[in-house]
């Protein structure tokens, strides 16, 4: 099996120059846990924020700034600051058997899914791998 086969397709997806609050707010809205971030002059895949690295983030800065001043730090935090840029990228027709050795091994909750030209066309996720394991298990 291949990663096109079990991959979610155009995923939502955010610009480096958008801030904490931006990526905050849209994970909120859109309902999801993992973010591939693009670059705003090419749409080049940059990086990965997880939904981990947003909490943790945003406790801290309640914890250390308090609720009224959430908001405001959240705005003026870069996302550039957040961001994984150390993950390996798939391509569509990337085996499944190498992509469960790097969720294994790393532990990682998503991966995103390039073109050639380093366009994100969709995204990897550990739920993805649990879906397909409920349907290969109904299917025994």
């Amino acid at each position: 099996m291949k990663v096109q086969q079990i991959m979610t397709q155009n995923p939502v997806c955010i610009s480096d120059a958008a801030s904490i609050y931006d990526a905050h707010a849209l994970m909120h809205n859109r309902g999801v846990r993992h973010l591939p971030v693009i670059s705003e002059t090419s749409a080049t895949l940059v990086g990965v924020l997880t939904h981990k690295k947003m909490i943790t983030t945003v406790i801290g800065l309640y914890n250390r700034y308090g609720p009224g001043a959430l908001e405001r730090r959240e705005r003026h935090m870069p996302l550039s600051e957040l961001i994984e840029t150390e993950y390996p990228v798939l391509f569509a027709d990337t085996s499944l058997l190498e992509v469960v050795d790097y969720f294994i091994e790393h532990k990682y909750g998503c991966l995103p899914v390039t073109d050639a030209d380093g366009k994100v066309i969709g995204i990897v996720t550990s739920s993805d791998f649990v879906s397909l394991c409920k349907t290969l298990l109904q299917k025994a």
